[in-house]
C-alpha cells in the first residue's frame, strides 16, 4: 500500500467498520498490520486486502474480554510482523437497549468487551513495549477511567437530560 515505515500495529475489531478503516490506514501509511477480530473470516478478509494492496498483514482470531489471548495476540504480532509499535483499541459492541432495562448481566457484557478489554489492551502493550526498553508512568489510568464512565452515564443526550431520554 504505502511506503514502508518498519512500523507494526495491532488493531483490535479490524475486521470491520471503523477497526477496518484504521487498518487499512495504517498499512497505507506503512504499518505491518496484526487485524484483530473475534470474527475470523472478517479478519482475514481485511488482512487480504492489505496484503493484495501490497502491505504486509497478519489476522488473528481474538475474544478481547479475554486477557490471555490479547497478550497472545501481541506476542504473535510482534514475532510474525518484526516489532510492535502501535495498539489501537477499536473493538466493542453496542447492543441497543433501554437504560432501564439493562440488566447486570448485560452491563457486565459491555463493560467487559468495551472496557476491560481495553485495559488487557493497555496491559499487553505496556508489557511489549517495556521488553522493547520502553516504560510510561500510568499511576491513576484506572482511577481516571472510572470517573469518566461515571460522567458518561450522566451526560445528557441532546437538550434532554439522560434520565428524560429512556
Amino acid at each position: 500500500m504505502g511506503k514502508v515505515n518498519g512500523k507494526v500495529a495491532l488493531v483490535t475489531g479490524g475486521g470491520q467498520g471503523i477497526g477496518r478503516a484504521i487498518a487499512l490506514r495504517l498499512s497505507q501509511d506503512g504499518f505491518a498490520v496484526a487485524v484483530v477480530d473475534l470474527n475470523e473470516e472478517t479478519a482475514q478478509s481485511v488482512a487480504g486486502e492489505i496484503t493484495k494492496a501490497g502491505g504486509r498483514s497478519l489476522a488473528l482470531k481474538v475474544d478481547v474480554s479475554n486477557r490471555d489471548q490479547v497478550f497472545a495476540a501481541v506476542k504473535e504480532a510482534s514475532k510474525k510482523l518484526g516489532g510492535f509499535d502501535v495498539i489501537v483499541n477499536n473493538a466493542g459492541i453496542a447492543p441497543a437497549k433501554l437504560l432501564q432495562d439493562v440488566t447486570l448481566a448485560d452491563f457486565d457484557k459491555l463493560f467487559h468487551i468495551n472496557v476491560t478489554s481495553v485495559l488487557w489492551d493497555i496491559q499487553s502493550a505496556a508489557a511489549k513495549f517495556r521488553e522493547l526498553g520502553h516504560v510510561g508512568n500510568a499511576n491513576l489510568g484506572i482511577y481516571s477511567a472510572t470517573k469518566f464512565a461515571v460522567r458518561a452515564l450522566h451526560k445528557p443526550r441532546g437538550n434532554k437530560a439522560l434520565i428524560n431520554a429512556v
